[in-house]
């Protein structure tokens, strides 16, 4: 057998082994990426969620339920106020979870009937979220479910947003976050519709 002859032999013999294991070698390689692809996806929802936690989960979803509000934003809400510190405190005075003024509570809480609310009770999960959901649902009906206003409102006051309107500063139905005439507000908002989108993203995959 000539030098050239073997060699041809030998490549036909390699090509017909490569043959008959190539479909086991692709499912293979199919695996192992399939299985890198899932422990990165993994990975990766579990950093986010690390960014975007959800302390207090089971508080959240009762009272968003009780007032028709959407948990990821109220958690994006909590995120953006507080980081979920329970006992933090504004300089302006704002309180807990929800950062509620004590005025604000006050107010909430005499509508819901609690009759024995202190300010103290606003360091308590329960009572901050039940009564920081409350108000929000309050603001997203006064201003007929606009969110963007609704939040401005949370964060900037009912009365100045109110004023933004009756001004006609802000055309109420379809409000830009650029429209928000204070910088603080408008950083606000659009920190807590941005986390919103992401809560949504993370926790559901939409």
């Amino acid at each position: 057998m000539t030098l050239s002859e073997r060699f041809h032999g030998a490549r036909f013999r390699t090509v017909r082994v490569q043959s008959v294991r190539r479909p086991g070698r692709f499912r293979d390689l199919f695996v192992v990426l399939a299985l890198i692809g899932f422990l990165a996806l993994g990975a990766s929802r579990w950093v986010w969620r690390l960014a975007y936690p959800m302390p207090y989960r089971n508080l959240i979803r009762s009272y968003s339920v009780v007032h028709d509000l959407d948990p990821y934003l109220v958690a994006s809400l909590i995120r953006m106020e507080s980081k979920f510190d329970p006992n933090a405190v504004s300089r302006k005075g704002a309180v807990g979870l929800m950062q509620l003024m004590p005025e604000t509570a006050r107010w909430a809480a005499g509508r819901l009937g609690l009759d024995d609310f202190d300010v103290s009770h606003l360091s308590d999960p329960d009572t901050n979220i039940r009564l920081g959901t409350w108000y929000l649902a309050e603001l997203r009906d006064e201003f007929d479910g606009d969110l963007v206003l609704a939040l401005a409102a949370y964060n900037g006051g009912i009365r100045n947003v109110r004023g933004w309107v009756t001004g006609k500063v802000i055309e109420p139905g379809n409000v830009k976050v650029e429209a928000i005439p204070f910088g603080e507000t408008r950083l606000f908002v659009k920190g807590v519709l941005d986390g919103f989108e992401r809560y949504h993203l993370i926790y559901t995959g939409q």
